[in-house]
């Protein structure tokens, strides 16, 4: 050998592996070698200090503290039960909200419909002119009535 000093052996019990660039644990600061370096592949002792898992409750999207020992199931589970305030804003919200204004129809759209002679919201049965006796013009045209009597002026 011509380097005697360089290197470590690796710290797990069935390898002593020398290494010459070896790798020190963060969490229980032994050195491994690069077989051995995962928290798991070495059975480290203090892979609750780094190893650390935050659930988030999937009804109020808050972050449950869970102690050690503790299941984060049961921690969310205890914490639904009890503590949790569901977010208003992210519960189902409405999307037909665009009523008709066509008297006596009740139907409400996704998107705004608005009539161009008018101004009010229509349903996709009532957005023309002609289906909703818009007062908005003396006699109500189709636009492509419209585009004739423009082009014959």
């Amino acid at each position: 050998m011509e380097f005697p000093n360089l290197g470590e052996h690796c710290s797990e019990k069935t390898c002593k592996q020398l290494d010459f660039l070896p790798l020190k644990c963060d969490a229980c600061e032994e050195v491994f070698c690069k077989d051995h370096i995962a928290y798991n592949r070495h059975k480290c002792s203090s892979v609750y200090k780094k190893d650390v898992q935050v659930p988030i409750c999937p009804l109020c999207h808050a972050p449950i503290p869970v102690r050690k020992g503790e299941t984060p199931d049961a921690v969310v589970s205890a914490h639904m039960d009890r503590d949790c305030k569901p977010d208003s804003a992210q519960q189902k919200q409405k999307i037909f909200t665009n009523k008709c204004f066509n008297p006596g129809c009740k139907k409400r759209e996704m998107m705004k419909l608005v009539c161009d002679q008018c101004h009010q919201n229509f349903c996709l049965k009532h957005r023309h002119p002609l289906d909703h006796a818009c007062p908005g013009q003396s006699h109500a045209i189709s636009k492509a009535g419209q585009r004739t009597l423009c082009s014959i002026q």
